[in-house]
């Protein structure tokens, strides 16, 4: 991703590390929907958030509020296909 978007990713990191659930979520920042919104890593439910890096790259994580980390869920240039039901 970084070769084809070079500041746009540095940029989602930037957001990853300082403001990872924004209070004003944006069309390219904001948490998923419906069976989407929450995804699990070592036994704990999380929420999911996704963060529109060109026209269909994405990054997907979920926000570990108990240990204030991002899990990176799926990270691509292509649109991803569980949006896609």
């Amino acid at each position: 991703m970084t070769q084809q978007a070079r500041e746009n990713t540095y940029r989602a990191w930037t957001a990853l590390r300082s403001d990872p659930v924004p209070t004003a979520e944006t069309a390219r920042h904001h948490r998923l929907k419906g069976s989407l919104a929450h995804g699990t890593y070592r036994g704990q439910t999380c929420q999911q958030w996704q963060i529109e890096v060109t026209g269909s790259g994405r990054i997907w994580y979920l926000v570990d509020t108990e240990r204030e980390t991002c899990w990176i869920t799926y990270a691509g240039m292509g649109h991803p296909r569980a949006t896609d039901r």
